[in-house]
């Protein structure tokens, strides 16, 4: 049992509220106990280099998290000038977790980049974001 109440393989609730940005071609805000992610994507009619031609799509994800997500604020990775190596295999393996399952040849020569930012932070984000991807 956890501090909380919650038994040690229990989930914590989660919400969802789809389509909260008008301007990007999906968006989800998440909710899962204290931990507040917002999630967008973005169609583009092109793919990168390695895959002009090639009749198929890809598809990336961007992770960040706010500089007061936490309990106390961290500067952005973006104002450092390079990102931390657990931001960069986070963005990784949303980008795999989510081409494993999208039919890149019937996405066309386009990219989807999935942009997946922490508003507040308790927990574990990553899997956070891979459930979310798992949903529907």
């Amino acid at each position: 049992m956890r501090s909380n109440g919650r038994s040690s393989n229990q989930l914590r609730p989660m919400n969802l509220t789809v389509d909260v940005n008008k301007y990007a071609e999906g968006s989800v805000y998440i909710e899962m106990g204290d931990t507040k992610v917002l999630c967008t994507a973005t169609v583009e009619e092109k793919v990168p280099p390695f895959l002009k031609g090639q009749g198929k799509g890809w598809v990336t994800a961007e992770y960040s998290m706010l500089p007061r997500a936490t309990h106390s604020r961290n500067q952005r990775e973006a104002a450092r000038g390079k990102l931390t190596g657990r931001t960069m295999e986070i963005q990784r393996l949303i980008g795999r977790a989510l081409r494993s399952v999208v039919n890149l040849h019937a996405l066309g020569e386009r990219t989807i980049t999935l942009d997946c930012d922490v508003i507040q932070a308790d927990g574990a984000r990553g899997r956070l974001q891979l459930r979310v991807l798992s949903w529907r």
